[in-house]
């Protein structure tokens, strides 16, 4: 393959998680992910600030939809309605292409406690980016903050039934867990 295709960034991302599963994260140098995607490391840190980032590099993206997601729901809509919107904005980025990207991206994770460390900041960070979008819509502190951590909730959850669901559509998963969230508040507030 050629250096300069435009599709440099999938392939450092594929190249880097061949490797971190072949050789362990710690085992593997951007040189040699620059080797296997057949660019330089040049090439390399123009896209990424360091191979972590190869494993955390959507989080701009992730925060962005959720953010206009939250803004762009009706003013009628309740929290719970606002989630669902912002799940079903970011739908498009959980797609049978990039699943089993995923599938690698967990496995490496899951083996460091580091990276795991990282994507707990990374949900907390997208809690907040949901906690603002909520108070922005008129939410008290208190209320926006519970807002964003059901959001969060109803993603990670989408997005483990995703994974385990072998690649079904995530836009039906989040449907599913925004009702499995409704029902399951319903029976936290009435005791039953």
């Amino acid at each position: 393959m050629s250096r300069w295709e435009p599709n440099a960034r999938t392939r450092l991302e594929r190249a880097s998680l061949e490797l971190f599963v072949e050789r362990g994260y710690d085992n593997t140098t951007v040189a040699e992910i620059a080797e296997r995607a057949g660019l330089t490391k040049r090439t390399f840190f123009r896209h990424f600030a360091d191979k972590r980032e190869v494993l955390f590099g959507g989080q701009e993206i992730l925060s962005r939809l959720f953010t206009e997601a939250i803004a762009g729901a009706p003013a009628s809509a309740t929290p719970l309605e606002t989630i669902a919107a912002a799940l079903a904005a970011v739908a498009p980025i959980f797609n049978l292409d990039r699943f089993e990207l995923v599938l690698r991206r967990q496995e490496v994770i899951a083996a460091h406690t580091d990276l795991q460390e990282r994507e707990l900041l990374k949900a907390a960070t997208l809690t907040a980016v949901m906690a603002e979008g909520f108070r922005a819509r008129g939410l008290a502190d208190l209320a926006a903050g519970v807002a964003a951590e059901l959001g969060q909730l109803a993603f990670r959850t989408a997005f483990f039934r995703w994974v385990a669901s072998g690649g079904r559509e995530f836009v039906h998963i989040a449907k599913e867990v925004v009702a499995d969230l409704q029902t399951a508040a319903e029976l936290v507030t009435t005791g039953q």
